[in-house]
């Protein structure tokens, strides 16, 4: 259990928030969201002890032992890969370590031996025969294959670096944990394992994350920061979100009586806990919805984009025609191979892969940017194509401000453009800024308007979501799902993939599985469970 007392945090003249006090218990998931720059990580890095707050406490019930997320990737260089695991229990680390110094010592005297019968009932206690095994475990859950247990750290990828410190994170099952993007660079198989695995786990838990779906997954609560406050709501994210647009429509209509706004509300509490209820959710297990409070519900002050595709020509009947592609990675890993498909009009297609290099070869191979090993590709003449790159990086090479680097990829007037970059949430002093100087989530932002200008009729995205917020996620999923041509994508969002495409397409080095069906049917069907297996030879 986690209680914060009066929690303020401020940083010179800018206040995040103040006056919190929450209680966060046992047997409880927390999923913390708000605007970028409304304090997410902040609150953990306060809850963790890594921030002094600027007033009030926080407290954990006695004895209770907290784990933390790292972020430092380069901390445990020097440790196998197993240890660095094992030291998330920090006590029990520094009970083996003392433990392993006694055994070594050659002149062992009575004293040691008794400290050592200490040592070895706590030991057992704290489940010390059974570590090893349980962090080997964690590992192999999270793609960690035995062999890599005892590397050291620092021979590892960053991907891999990432899902030893989750691991390290779960080790222990501790009372309270803090997540902080823990799906980040994780494929999607492993993030439903860590779905399923915070669907057993009975303590506590916050988490910080951009993913729509595993919020939905795991999350009982939802903590908002917003209006400079943090408030507590029962509920995954997806009601959430729902209730304050719902909230936001009312507060609109000023003509709706308040027993009609009453009324509404709860048919809609009714609705979606009748949903919860028959989902396979781990929030449906814990009866997320048991004690909400229609008081509760009000409209956010979130901002959302207007990401909207419009075709300037609709498709016909021929889109796009591939035969037997095949390619390599430039280290000579077979990618795909002998890959042959036809794309029909509306269809939205997700292609997926257990080496992410293999889209992004496929893209640009389409698109004419690089060369097929073998095979051929053919659009068809009506279609026009916009391309979202995995790697945007060759675009903001430019001193050029934000409007001007839009005006070249178009035609028009300056009110044109700035039409363009306001949908996009940029406010007329800042399309002024450098293109070179842009974060992430700017230039993502950027190369969607751009795509915009184009009124293409067939979309191409190559991991569309990376380094947006979960407000432009939203939008443009919000967009895709009524986009009436057709849509080639890549992604790591369950819910982004799930909500888009109705076909999807598995590259594999021994060609393709193709199938006309949803993301969810496609990965909880058995029979293509197996034909993977052969495909990829495991």
């Amino acid at each position: 259990m986690i209680t914060l007392n009066n929690l303020a945090i401020q940083f010179g003249k800018r206040i995040l928030y103040q006056d919190v006090n929450l209680k966060f218990t046992s047997g409880n998931i927390y999923g913390i969201i708000g605007a970028n720059g409304a304090g997410k990580s902040t609150l953990l890095r306060a809850i963790s002890g890594e921030l002094e707050p600027t007033k009030g406490s926080v407290e954990m019930a006695p004895g209770e032992r907290l784990s933390v997320l790292s972020q430092d990737h380069f901390k445990f260089d020097d440790q196998t890969v197993l240890d660095t695991v094992l030291q998330g229990h920090t006590t029990l680390w520094a009970l083996m370590q003392e433990r392993n110094a006694l055994y070594a010592k050659e002149d062992f005297t009575d004293e040691d031996g008794i400290r050592v019968a200490e040592l070895e009932d706590k030991f057992a206690n704290m489940g010390g025969y059974t570590a090893e095994n349980d962090a080997a475990t964690l590992l192999s859950g999270l793609g960690i294959k035995e062999n890599l247990h005892g590397q050291l750290m620092g021979n590892l990828s960053g991907k891999q670096k990432v899902r030893v410190m989750l691991a390290q994170a779960l080790f222990g099952e501790p009372d309270n944990l803090l997540l902080d993007e823990p799906t980040n660079d994780l494929d999607l198989e492993t993030v439903e394992w860590l779905e399923d695995y915070l669907g057993n786990f009975e303590h506590t838990v916050l988490v910080v994350s951009h993913d729509r779906h595993f919020l939905d997954q795991v999350c009982t609560h939802t903590v908002d920061i917003d209006f400079g406050k943090v408030t507590l709501f029962s509920g995954n994210y997806s009601f959430w979100y729902e209730s304050s647009q719902l909230a936001l429509r009312q507060a609109q209509n000023q003509r709706q009586k308040a027993e009609e706004k009453r009324k509404e509300l709860e048919e809609f509490i009714r609705r979606f806990s009748a949903n919860v209820a028959k989902s396979r959710q781990t929030t449906s297990r814990k009866k997320m919805l048991e004690k909400l409070n229609v008081e509760e519900i009000k409209p956010s002050t979130r901002r959302y984009p207007g990401i909207i595709f419009q075709m300037d020509r609709e498709p016909g009947n021929q889109i796009l025609e591939v035969q037997d592609l095949s390619a390599v990675a430039d280290d000579g890993t077979p990618l795909f191979s002998n890959i042959s498909f036809n794309i029909e009009k509306g269809e939205k297609v997700v292609f997926i892969s257990h080496d992410p290099r293999a889209m992004t070869t496929l893209f640009e191979i389409i698109n004419g940017n690089t060369e097929a090993q073998s095979g051929t590709y053919k659009w068809g003449v009506t279609i026009t194509t916009a391309y979202l790159p995995l790697d945007n990086t060759n675009f903001f090479e430019s001193d050029l401000n934000m409007l001007d680097w839009l005006m070249q990829y178009g035609e028009g007037n300056e009110v044109y453009f700035k039409a363009f970059l306001g949908r996009m949430l940029f406010k007329d002093e800042e399309i002024l800024k450098k293109v070179r100087v842009l974060s992430g989530g700017e230039k993502m932002r950027c190369m969607i308007a751009r795509m915009q200008l184009r009124g293409a009729n067939c979309l191409i995205l190559d991991t569309p979501t990376n380094h947006l917020d979960m407000e432009s996620i939203q939008a443009f999923n919000n967009n895709l799902k009524l986009f009436g041509g057709n849509i080639l994508f890549a992604s790591h969002d369950h819910e982004f993939i799930n909500t888009v495409a109705n076909r999807v397409i598995e590259l594999t080095p021994n060609g393709a599985i193709d199938k006309l069906m949803t993301y969810e049917d496609y990965i909880h069907d058995e029979r293509i469970r197996e034909i993977r297996q052969q495909m990829y030879g495991e």
